[in-house]
């Protein structure tokens, strides 16, 4: 910025107490030699109060030391800027009250020689304004993390009211299907845990859910424990949660029945599960290679109730599922992401 040398009164002029900023007028002692009347009633002062006083009384009594090196160092190197860059500053009232400020500088020549113009912005409004509205996202997000908290905790009851049943039937078909169940609800379970210890309401690490469902689900179908094997590649995608829970119960149907039909009688083999994000596209491939899907089988009539469930959630999620039945058995699955507007 360019120094001006004019007059004090003809560089002020009549606009000076009308500019809706407070501004201070600061000769090289450090002197107040004007302000206007915003400043005024800023720092709750007359003029005739300040006229004469050292700059350093509307500075708090913690700052005053540094204050006059920091202005020095401005008249050595006199150009237009804002004081304190990256730092809180803080004005002083006459009623001893503090309040947050951002100031800039400005070097003028006058007929009275050099001064040093301060334009104040009082920041209380601003301050008090973002403080609302961390305080509002704080209570949101702890609500949030209420919610997921609570529905994992109610869907944990239901999980474990259906083994109390469980172990009331003697017939196996049934205890499968109750079993299949506990899976499913276990599934969104975890979902709702995975928010709820990431703080992040918005979006589920699908690495992280995968991690600790898939074990479980090796758990529930002990027979294939110890011959088949699971890889998981899933690394950086993230999906909302109104995707994230039809695409965990459409992972929980497929690896269940790769695990319960795949590999009889100890067959070795190893499922593999793999998915990738493209912008707003979701690649889901779930394979192994255990037995195949028999041609003659019609998936979408005669499938069994959890690839009814597939096919109804994949139109959920307004995807596409593709099935290679062997060679291994594969079922990929693609969908967009929802879009925000």
């Amino acid at each position: 910025m360019s120094v001006k040398h004019i007059k004090l009164d003809e560089y002020l002029g009549q606009a000076f107490d009308r500019i809706p900023v407070a501004m201070v007028v600061v000769n090289q002692q450090g002197v107040i030699t004007r302000l206007n009347r915003l400043a005024e009633s800023t720092f709750g002062y007359t003029s005739e109060e300040l006229l004469g006083q050292p700059v350093e009384v509307l500075v708090p009594e913690r700052y005053r030391h540094a204050h006059p090196g920091y202005r020095r160092g401005f008249q050595t190197e006199a150009t237009a800027r804002p004081m304190g860059a990256g730092r809180d500053l803080s004005g002083l009232r006459k009623d001893g009250s503090e309040f947050p400020v951002e100031i800039g500088i400005n070097p003028v020549e006058t007929g009275e020689g050099p001064m040093i113009l301060s334009v104040i912005l009082d920041l209380s409004e601003r301050k008090q304004n973002e403080k609302l509205i961390h305080d509002a996202l704080q209570e949101k997000e702890l609500l949030l993390e209420e919610v997921h908290h609570r529905v994992k905790n109610n869907l944990q009851v239901i999980h474990s009211l259906l083994d109390l049943q469980a172990l009331k039937i003697k017939d196996p078909d049934l205890v499968a299907m109750l079993r299949d169940s506990q899976n499913r609800i276990r599934s969104m379970s975890m979902i709702h845990q995975t928010l709820y210890q990431s703080h992040d309401f918005a979006q589920v690490e699908f690495q992280q859910f995968l991690g600790e469902l898939l074990p479980n689900l090796m758990d529930s179908y002990g027979m294939v424990a110890g011959h088949v094997a699971m890889e998981i590649e899933a690394n950086h995608v993230k999906l909302p949660i109104n995707e994230a829970i039809p695409c965990g119960l459409i992972v929980n149907e497929l690896v269940s029945n790769a695990l319960k039909h795949g590999f009889p009688a100890g067959q070795r083999g190893t499922v593999r599960l793999f998915m990738r994000q493209d912008n707003n596209n979701i690649e889901l491939s779930i394979s192994n290679d255990g037995l195949g899907i028999p041609e003659h089988q019609n998936l979408e009539r005669n499938g069994s109730l959890g690839l009814q469930l597939v096919q109804l959630l994949t139109r959920q999620l307004h995807g596409r599922l593709e099935v290679q039945r062997s060679g291994p058995t594969r079922f990929t699955l693609r969908f967009p992401l929802e879009r925000k507007t």
